[in-house]
């Protein structure tokens, strides 16, 4: 539940234009620190990296990239760009403990079809199912 004076969310439209531009970003720092490193390591090695390496190293990079920037208010340049602050369910910034439990559990909210995403048609805070579970929330900024 809203505390009073809580910022409002921002609307399901503009985190979701949000989320495909973080999306853009995160397919180039991907570029930078998974491909091109495997296209030097094939050129020059002649070997390729196992499909499970790679997964594990994409899951590493994000979580990195993800609880660096949500973690003690500093934000992603998505998050920059359409005025979007993540806080702790009391407004505090997040701890890093707390940054890493949304990130783990964005992955099944995604991955499930979803539904988690669309769990912030239904909630009553308009909050996605993964800040929900974490104790975090998305607030705007004007």
């Amino acid at each position: 539940m809203l505390l009073p004076g809580f910022p409002r969310p921002p609307g399901i439209a503009r985190r979701l234009a949000g989320m495909c531009y973080e999306a853009l970003l995160v397919l180039a720092l991907l570029a930078a620190t998974l491909l091109l490193p495997h296209l030097l390591v094939g050129a020059f090695l002649h070997r390729v990296a196992a499909p499970f390496t790679l997964w594990i190293q994409v899951f590493a990079t994000l979580l990195v990239y993800f609880v660096w920037f949500w973690s003690a208010g500093r934000r992603t340049l998505a998050m920059k760009t359409w005025k979007i602050r993540i806080v702790a369910s009391d407004g505090s910034d997040l701890r890093p403990a707390q940054a890493l439990l949304r990130y783990l559990l964005c992955w099944p909210s995604f991955l499930l079809g979803g539904i988690g995403i669309l769990w912030g048609f239904i909630d009553r805070d308009r909050q996605f199912l993964h800040d929900r579970l974490a104790g975090t929330r998305l607030i705007g900024e004007r």
